[in-house]
């Protein structure tokens, strides 16, 4: 079963621009996709896999960051 959790985030102004400008050049990108590929790989960057939790961690962001990058 796939949950999803909704997140409230203050990002600076130019930040904000820079994503506008990016959706409206790509459209079959959302918000909430941008922010799920973003995460994703953010945690996979700086997370590592020291024991089995964190292991399982680590895959299930590689899971979601390419579901994300490859979804139609």
């Amino acid at each position: 079963m796939k949950a999803e959790v909704s997140i409230l985030a203050e990002i600076p102004e130019e930040l904000h621009r820079s994503l506008k400008n990016y959706l409206e050049t790509h459209p079959t990108w959302d918000q909430d996709r941008v922010f799920a590929a973003a995460l994703s790989l953010f945690l996979l960057q700086n997370s590592g896999g020291e024991n089995n939790e964190a292991s399982q961690n680590y895959r299930a962001c590689a899971r979601v960051y390419l579901e994300t990058l490859f979804q139609q």
